[in-house]
């Protein structure tokens, strides 16, 4: 439990200051980007605390003039912290809406465009939720989503969620396929323990969705980019 500790200590020794300076900061010139570069420094230190190390492939191929919307599988809590701190540029993510509501984090969170989610499975949450992103799209700022909507509890992909996908074929943003492997073996859903070692993160080349004429076309090019960069055991879909 040791590294647990150490990822939690860096996260409160660098977030607290982090937190103090920059959301006030964001609240009187509206300038997001100390505290998104605080955060990803803390997000990234902590992880390097505990001794967790990420082998990047792909960043180059990013494009560097648009937002684009990065679809990557979900195996571990390790995953969100991972891709916000390698992400080029600033992101955006879907958020449970309760954390949005949390004190001073959820500050922080609406600051950074956040966008929360209920898992109501209300149409009409949804769609707000995809206008909600496209906005945040419209202003320059990357979307992240895990495409599986939850995390694997043994590392195979999952069926995905369409919300994503309507958001790509609304927006017309690059879909950025991201396979992540070995952060299931370093935090496993449901452990709070962390074992130091290296996690693989490859970003695939961007899709265009405008080269597909349904979402369910879109969704399976996405899929078999995501497969195509995880271990062969990973890659069969979990039996529903």
């Amino acid at each position: 439990m040791i590294p647990f500790f150490i990822f939690i200590t860096t996260m409160v020794v660098t977030g607290i200051p982090t937190a103090i300076l920059f959301i006030p900061w964001c609240a009187l010139t509206g300038n997001v980007l100390p505290l998104y570069k605080g955060t990803r420094f803390m997000l990234s230190s902590s992880c390097w605390m505990a001794g967790v190390r990420f082998h990047v492939e792909g960043r180059e191929l990013i494009p560097k003039d648009r937002a684009c919307i990065f679809m990557a599988n979900h195996v571990s809590n390790l995953d969100p912290p991972a891709l916000v701190s390698l992400i080029p540029g600033r992101t955006s993510a879907f958020m449970k809406r309760s954390l949005m509501q949390l004190p001073i984090l959820g500050t922080g969170f609406r600051q950074g465009d956040f966008i929360a989610v209920d898992r109501s499975g209300s149409p009409a949450d949804a769609e707000a939720s995809v206008a909600a992103a496209k906005h945040v799209l419209a202003k320059g700022v990357h979307m992240t989503t895990f495409v599986e909507g939850t995390r694997s509890p043994d590392g195979r992909m999952l069926s995905f969620k369409k919300g994503p996908f309507y958001l790509a074929m609304g927006s017309g943003a690059p879909c950025i396929p991201v396979s992540i492997h070995g952060t299931e073996s370093i935090q496993g859903k449901g452990s709070l323990r962390i074992h130091p070692g290296t996690a693989h993160v490859l970003f695939h080349p961007p899709i265009d969705p405008a080269g597909f004429a349904t979402r369910e076309d879109l969704m399976q090019a996405v899929r078999a980019a995501i497969a195509s960069g995880l271990p062969e055991w990973m890659s069969t879909q979990e039996p529903s």
